[in-house]
């Protein structure tokens, strides 16, 4: 219709500018239109002076205006108004046709696949009314961009996208060549991070307009699709672990679907969830066991539904480090009590955790348990770094604050926010509040504030509760089906004691509540992160009743130490942590190693020489050197590129000078053709903004009639100046007859003369 009226597409007027061809001045134009408004005003002034109504009046200044718009628009037209325009030379510029060629583009809907809706397109006339006007270039693109001469070349088998990289490369090939305009046929489904503006600022530097035509259902009528699935990295060897799963489905609201975790063949995990609204982002928890040292190459999948369009979305892989490490923890009791023996008990019976025990028979007499030395805390609780920075957790049972001196206890403090170690505190007759812990040193890191009186353990009998914090920690996880889980904590047997703990602090998390048969709740179990450690407080010495009142095969007392211990050393870290923002390359090669390096009293070092030695599929193996991070000291980075599919292993190791200060693994995969699976509904909203900021436009695919006279008014390439008359536009005349009839007939209705 716009078309119609104004003779010329919108393009024409948006990128072209007005000009009058008629030979005489504009300021000429201008009066005579202002003083032909003042002639034809002049019979209304002079009705003035007679007695008219208001309403007389407003309807001769109604009429006035009309006949001035109609003396105006003819003056203009005397004065021959056109647009100037630049056009691209006929047959002398290159028009690129980039054509997706990635998985996603082999989806089918409604019988034909994305990839034959575009060749149709092409076929049905677009290709040969372009070479009619231009030089047509054909490319296919994926990882990479490909000249082709045929369309049977393209074959929706690459693994990404790669919008950017690829309209760099055109844009960069444009510098030699006269590259009037980019035709991209896509879903815009990009999942390397789409369109980056350094090479929107190039086209743009180029003028070189991409014209985009998208290809797909924006939203699928039936799928469900696994967005993220976030779990950790490593773990110690037989751990529940937990994996966030993030799910978006759309036309299958309120169905059932059954989430699984398996590692190779073995299923280690299931549940089903009901799903919810279309498009809401919905996150699952499932819990599983660890197993057995290793590498483990975790998938988590949802069964395919019904009617599902795209059932390639529904898996998503992880890599997992299950480590065969054995972390020491030293546990300090104040006095013999039954607590520490059955503590001691349930860490027994773990092969991933080492007790070392020092319990106070005496003031001044110590009993030794689980060292590896005969010199091992032979004079008491350590008072030197390296002697306590070797142990990787730190029980305080019920001793007193004043026990440890003014450098032991900067030196727990430092354990925690510089080693990055775990503490957890025990209640007792001297522990907590009662031993003066609420005003020591440890006031600063301790995850609540305690209370500042006497008389705050309790030997009453208190049933514990689990938090909603706690019904979602791996902790507290003594069943993996979370209902049943809260089931077996409120059947547990009542503790013999509580003591008081205070306030948890912003930023610290409770567990578990004591709730005493006569009173209200206390926190009981309290964790909170400082520094690069964390801290917890357990506020009872009474959990051995879970023990010594259940059946022998109830195992919860054992379970729950063996998780909270395993808690408090997991993450605790050596003087090399390695790291990398992804386990898994989907369609990717890049992979950022990362290396936080500390020296031997775990202080960052920034004179090391860093090194990664890399071993990977098909006998791939490299050295690549770290360079520091100059914004965090300590910190070591380096970018290498994974070239082949497969697992991989890298060995970080951290020298000063000759001396080697630490190491660590780290392993991550390369897997091709995943990434095009996910996020395959057509991205509109990418390719309505790339052509936007390009000077293009957005095309449906079976909407293309007026693509090749859209890439005419390109100003890149080799171009001309036209110029396009508008007098004779159809729009011109029907103001003129719109204006004349409007006047007649307000005349005639008005009884105006």
């Amino acid at each position: 219709m716009l078309e119609f009226l104004f003779k010329y597409p919108g393009t024409v007027f948006s990128k072209g500018n007005l000009v009058l061809l008629g030979g005489w001045p504009v300021w000429l134009l201008l009066l005579l239109i202002v003083g032909g408004a003042l002639a034809l005003g002049w019979p209304v002034w002079k009705q003035r002076d007679r007695t008219v109504g208001r309403a007389k009046g407003f309807r001769l200044a109604v009429l006035w205006l009309l006949q001035c718009g109609m003396l105006a628009l003819l003056l203009l037209l005397l004065w021959q108004p056109a647009v100037s325009v630049s056009s691209l030379k006929p047959q002398q510029n290159i028009v690129a046709v980039m054509v997706d060629d990635s998985r996603s583009m082999g989806l089918q809907e409604e019988g034909k696949t994305r990839k034959d809706q575009v060749l149709g397109a092409l076929n049905s006339g677009l290709l040969e009314q372009l070479g009619k006007k231009f030089q047509v270039r054909m490319y296919r693109f994926s990882g990479a961009l490909d000249r082709v001469e045929k369309l049977e070349e393209i074959t929706a088998q690459g693994n990404a996208s790669r919008l950017g990289e690829n309209l760099s490369q055109v844009a960069t090939e444009s510098a030699t060549l006269p590259v009037g305009a980019i035709v991209m046929f896509s879903d815009g489904a990009d999942n390397t991070g789409g369109v980056d503006l350094e090479t929107v600022n190039l086209l743009k530097r180029q003028r070189i307009p991409v014209h985009t035509v998208g290809v797909g259902r924006e939203k699928f009528n039936k799928d469900l699709e696994i967005t993220d699935v976030q779990m950790a990295p490593r773990v110690l060897a037989d751990s529940r672990l937990s994996a966030l799963v993030t799910l978006k489905q759309r036309g299958l609201k309120d169905q059932k679907a059954r989430l699984s975790v398996k590692s190779g063949t073995s299923t280690l995990a299931s549940q089903d969830v009901v799903l919810k609204a279309d498009g809401t982002l919905q996150a699952e928890t499932v819990v599983f066991n660890a197993g057995t040292a290793g590498l483990k190459n975790i998938s988590v999948s949802a069964d395919v539904l019904p009617g599902e369009e795209n059932p390639n979305n529904n898996s998503v892989a992880r890599v997992v480090n299950v480590e065969g490490r054995k972390p020491r923890i030293l546990y300090i009791e104040g006095e013999p009590k039954w607590e520490f023996k059955f503590i001691r008990r349930a860490v027994e019976e773990d092969r991933t955790l080492q007790l070392a025990t020092m319990l106070r028979t005496t003031q001044n007499k110590i009993y030794r348990q689980g060292i590896n030395a005969p010199a091992e805390l032979e004079t008491g609780f350590p008072a030197k770094v390296d002697e306590l920075f070797a142990y990787q957790g730190i029980i305080i049972g019920g001793v007193e604050a004043g026990y440890f001196t003014a450098a032991q206890m900067e030196l727990i403090k430092q354990f925690v926010d510089r080693r990055g170690g775990g503490v957890l505190f025990l209640a007792g007759r001297g522990g907590l509040g009662e031993g003066g812990w609420g005003k020591s040193a440890a006031a600063d890191f301790l995850p609540v504030s305690l209370p500042d009186k006497k008389g705050t353990f309790h030997r009453d009998p208190a049933y514990v509760e689990l938090t909603q914090a706690g019904r979602e920690s791996l902790i507290c996880r003594l069943d993996e089906n979370a209902e049943k889980n809260t089931e077996r904590w409120k059947k547990l047997p009542y503790l013999a004691d509580y003591q008081e703990a205070g306030t948890p602090k912003p930023g610290a998390v409770v567990l578990v509540d004591a709730a005493p048969t006569s009173k209200g709740k206390y926190p009981l179990l309290v964790t909170q992160n400082y520094g690069r450690g964390r801290v917890g407080v357990m506020a009872t010495q009474g959990t051995w009743r879970w023990q010594m009142t259940q059946p022998l095969a109830d195992k919860s007392h054992e379970m729950f130490w063996q998780q909270l211990l395993r808690w408090l050393v997991q993450d605790t870290p050596g003087h090399v942590l390695a790291s990398t923002p992804k386990s898994v390359l989907a369609d990717e090669q890049k992979v950022l190693l990362r290396a936080d390096v500390r020296d031997r009293n775990y202080l960052p070092m920034t004179d090391a020489k860093v090194v990664a030695n890399i071993i990977g599929p098909a006998g791939t193996a490299e050295q690549v050197q770290m360079g520091p991070d100059p914004l965090t000291p300590g910190t070591f980075t380096a970018e290498w590129r994974a070239e082949k599919p497969g697992a991989y292993v890298a060995e970080i190791l951290a020298k000063k000078g000759e001396e080697e200060t630490g190491r660590d693994v780290l392993n991550f995969r390369r897997e091709d053709g995943v990434a095009e699976n996910f996020g395959a509904e057509q991205n509109r909203e990418l390719l309505e903004k790339l052509a936007s900021e390009t000077g293009g436009k957005y095309y449906k695919v079976n909407d293309l009639s007026k693509l090749p006279e859209e890439i005419s008014y390109s100003e890149a390439g080799i171009t001309v100046r036209e110029t396009k008359d508008l007098w004779n536009m159809p729009a011109v005349f029907l103001a003129i007859l719109l204006m004349r009839g409007a006047e007649w007939l307000l005349r005639r209705r008005w009884g105006v003369v």
